[in-house]
């Protein structure tokens, strides 16, 4: 195993930080992207990237990349929802998207605003949705991408710092006899914590969009029964 570690860490140090800076951000601008997003693993080409992280500097640029490919993802998701509107959901592509997910997206979104933004970008299939439907909404685009950028920030901050301290982990524990299962132990602790957390925001946001589900129920079913209301 510390054969291996040793064989990744080599390679990393000679690979070409330009081309994984373009890489990550192109990565992370397809999955933020309506459609692509949901075959595109993102997160998983930005967390390898921060395994290739040098220094703070390097750290800053990568950044910037990750920063500038979901600057650029999500504003596609937005425009195309503004410029085409419904008739994306009636599209070849629209239909490959389940009718109740582009309603819970929508329920999401008008109850929520800006929270529903910044929650999205943390959620499975949601953070695909939810821009293009922002961008059918009467959200301002300012609003959108200043929530947005500011919950891709905490996200791409969150990845490439886990990336970096996997890669100077596996470097400080290499000497040990069992520093490869250490490293192994390390990624899937992540993973599994990084479900846990995927699976508890999931579960908030889907209680958020249940309550403002059940709210308009009601009103539609006091409006129903004022409109029945005989005129005195």
């Amino acid at each position: 195993m510390n054969e291996f570690i040793d064989w990744l860490n080599t390679s990393v140090q000679n690979f070409d930080p330009l081309w994984r800076n373009v890489i990550a951000g192109f990565a992370i601008m397809l999955e933020t992207s309506i459609f692509i997003g949901l075959i595109v693993p993102g997160d998983t080409v930005v967390l390898a990237a921060g395994t290739l992280i040098q220094d703070w500097g390097d750290y800053g640029l990568l950044f910037l990349a990750v920063m500038v490919g979901s600057f650029f993802g999500e504003s596609i998701g937005f425009w195309i929802g503004r410029v085409f509107g419904v008739r994306i959901r009636s599209s070849k592509m629209g239909q490959r998207i389940a009718p109740h997910i582009w309603h819970r997206a929508d329920t999401f979104v008008e109850s929520k605003g800006g929270i529903a933004i910044a929650m999205s970008r943390f959620l499975p299939v949601l953070h695909s949705v939810v821009p293009v439907t922002a961008g059918m909404s009467k959200m301002t685009y300012k609003t959108f991408i200043s929530w947005t950028v500011s919950a891709c920030a905490l996200w791409s901050a969150i990845y490439l710092g886990i990336g970096w301290f996997a890669r100077g982990a596996s470097e400080a524990v290499n000497q040990f006899k069992f520093g490869g299962v250490i490293i192994i132990a390390i990624i899937v602790t992540f993973l599994v914590l990084s479900a846990l957390i995927k699976k508890r925001l999931d579960k908030s946001a889907n209680a958020m969009i249940d309550d403002a589900e059940k709210a308009k129920s009601r009103a539609k079913k006091i409006r129903n029964a004022e409109m029945k209301r005989p005129n005195l």
